[in-house]
């Protein structure tokens, strides 16, 4: 009875407290108290299940409670801003009308729904991830069929249902007994009261959206008292904004210094000097007979482009008669695949070349300015490097990655916003360049005529450029200019493809007439496959994706049918033209006798390394598994644990992660 007397009197003196804002908002008070009452025991419970994995000293128990209380009172005020701006809107005389009651009844009802769904998520995340939501949560959201149907075969959906309409219902008994809704009904406020709650609600959230990163309850060498001091939908949005999980918190890891020699010894090609310094893949690239030529290089990134679309590539129904011509003179890679499954991810593979790091691709992560990418090396030769994007680049953050590393802009820029320290230029393509457009942008015909049309401007300058092209036909809904191919616009996939081999065609035919063409090297590949879901933790097959370099007369006609990754393209390209330069780059020069065959391939989750028929994927959660892979059928099959190439997995990927997240990359 002296315990429920104590919190009598402390619930009284906080209502008391708070009162002074105005009667008007004691519903809200009562559903923030709530909240933080609610999130209080979800961290003690999971503190509890957690055990002897924490610390627990006592100033290690404080202070996980302490950070959990201020992220608790973040996420409680920021719950509570769209009732305070309707109490701050809403006129005295409808105050306790019957709009005012539905509306509040709702908004009360609904909020606590939200927040016991989200209490009761957090228990069934932990049990799987021993982590507070994350990014694999926001990965939840893109996946939305797989987790649905998960949900359904692992959990009693009709119970937890019950059960979280329980937990909304017996809040909303809580604010109706302390006489919540009956005092927000008959409390009128003044201007001055409703400016005073506004101001000191929105101080706290305000602050914390720009001082208070999510990291600041990692605070502990122990990952448990770290999540626990973190509140689950702080951490949801944090993660959201950051698109990243940190590879050693969630995969196998290995002594640093064994991983980054690892990878060195797999990148010396013989004209190759590392640095001194253990921890970095930073070398000079020196070739015997260095080229002084600076060749004009035209970079074209095919949206979806599939390998097995191309004629060349044994697909038998015609779509790519340009490019199966293109082909027959063109240095071609038989064996390349994609690092990802999206653009970005593409993206990254060929400016970066590096291997993909779990989450998020860099291209939309914070802190992806100043990064040392092949704009470096073309820029240390004298180019000028230049995006051409015909949509909108505010799109997956394209324009502020290409813009903040090196690169002009070109494209739609109707939404697109380029903060004042970026470097950079930016161009709207105007209407009048239009002659198409759908949802994703102008087609491809207009992005090459926007591109033909600089490259005419930058060859008077005498400067050579380099010009990086991303096009958009190949995407749903598959809609391109009328009458220019035997499929109609909107029909299908196929005809995306033969347009956009048309428009190839139609670019090749246009740059034969310009005086740069001949001192000009063509590169084409394909950002990721048309489709990448399959039976298996990671469909092989649908990361094979085609790659060619047209225009170096030594490589005319020569077939690579080394296996590889699109994170080795530039490096091959700086290869063949004989290039001395600096490189962060995980990719090799494939033509190099000394380059090692192997794959990286990667969801949001996964990280996958083929070397020839043998096949590992990383798992989060710490786990991995060992594959034996039928190209002819795209199996996987279980195999016995290599541990040598699984170290080899792991140091790929691990270096890749530390450098990004350590700023070793700039």
């Amino acid at each position: 009875m002296n315990f429920e007397l104590a919190i009598n009197q402390l619930f009284v003196l906080y209502m008391q407290k708070i009162t002074a804002f105005g009667g008007r908002y004691r519903a809200v008070w009562l559903l923030a108290l709530a909240y933080l009452c609610c999130s209080f025991t979800t961290r003690l419970a999971l503190y509890i299940w957690a055990g002897s994995e924490t610390e627990n000293s006592f100033s290690a128990i404080l202070k996980t409670f302490f950070f959990g209380f201020l992220f608790d009172f973040i996420t409680a005020c920021t719950i509570s801003i769209p009732a305070i701006l309707y109490i701050s809107v809403l006129p005295n005389p409808l105050i306790g009308s019957k709009l005012d009651k539905i509306l509040t009844y709702l908004f009360t009802f609904l909020t606590l729904f939200l927040l016991s769904f989200s209490a009761l998520a957090e228990f069934t995340f932990w049990e799987e991830f021993k982590s507070r939501f994350n990014f694999i949560a926001v990965d939840y959201l893109i996946y939305t069929y797989e987790v649905v149907s998960n949900i359904a075969e692992s959990y009693p959906l009709p119970l937890l249902f019950a059960i979280v309409v329980a937990l909304a219902l017996l809040g909303f008994y809580f604010i109706q007994k302390k006489r919540g809704f009956q005092t927000t009904f008959n409390s009128k406020v003044s201007i001055r009261a409703r400016i005073l709650v506004l101001a000191a609600l929105l101080t706290p959230v305000i602050t914390a959206t720009f001082f208070l990163e999510n990291t600041a309850a990692e605070w502990s060498t122990n990952r448990y008292n770290n999540e626990l001091s973190k509140n689950g939908i702080y951490s949801f949005f944090a993660a959201f904004r950051n698109n990243q999980m940190k590879y050693n918190e969630f995969y196998l890891t290995i002594p640093e210094k064994e991983a980054f020699e690892l990878v060195r010894n797999e990148l010396q090609q013989g004209n190759s000097k590392f640095q001194t310094n253990a921890f970095s893949i930073h070398r000079s690239v020196n070739p015997e007979n260095p080229s002084t030529d600076r060749p004009n290089v035209v970079f074209i990134l095919v949206e979806s482009l599939s390998a097995k679309f191309l004629g060349s590539y044994g697909n038998t129904e015609n779509l790519t008669p340009n490019l199966d011509k293109l082909a027959t003179k063109a240095c071609r890679f038989t064996d390349m695949f994609a690092t990802g499954t999206r653009t970005v991810r593409g993206m990254e593979a060929v400016t970066l070349c590096i291997s993909p790091t779990p989450g998020q691709s860099i291209v939309k992560r914070p802190k992806n300015a100043g990064l040392y990418t092949v704009s470096n090396v073309f820029k240390s030769k004298g180019y000028s490097c230049n995006f051409f994007y015909g949509g909108d680049g505010y799109f997956d953050n394209m324009d502020a990655y290409f813009g903040s590393n090196g690169f002009n802009i070109f494209d739609r820029g109707r939404g697109s916003i380029l903060s004042d320290d970026i470097k950079t230029t930016r161009t709207m393509i105007s209407d009048s360049q239009v002659t198409f457009e759908n949802a994703w942008g102008i087609c491809d015909e207009d992005i090459y005529n926007v591109m033909l049309e600089q490259a005419d401007k930058q060859y008077a300058t005498g400067k050579p450029f380099f010009n990086f092209i991303m096009t958009t036909s190949n995407h749903r809904p598959y809609t391109y200019p009328e009458g220019k191919i035997d499929i109609p616009s909107g029909s299908g996939r196929n005809g995306a493809v033969k347009y956009t081999d048309y428009a190839l065609g139609k670019l090749f035919e246009a740059a034969k007439k310009k005086p740069w063409f001949k001192n000009t090297v063509f590169v084409i590949v394909a950002d990721h496959c048309a489709s990448s879901a399959g039976k298996d933790e990671i469909d092989i097959v649908n990361y094979k994706i085609p790659a060619f370099i047209i225009g170096i007369e030594k490589l005319e006609k020569v077939k690579i049918d080394k296996q590889c990754s699109q994170i080795d393209l530039m490096p091959t390209l700086f290869g063949a033209l004989n290039w001395n330069y600096e490189s962060d780059f995980f990719g090799e020069d494939i033509l190099n006798p000394l380059y090692h065959e192997r794959a990286l391939v990667a969801t949001y989750r996964k990280l996958g390394y083929i070397k020839k028929d043998a096949v590992v994927i990383l798992s989060d959660q710490k786990s991995v598994n060992h594959y034996k892979w039928d190209n002819n059928k795209n199996t996987l099959s279980k195999a016995a644990k290599n541990l040598k190439l699984e170290r080899e997995a792991i140091a790929w990927y691990q270096t890749a992660d530390y450098l990004f997240n350590n700023n070793k990359l700039k």
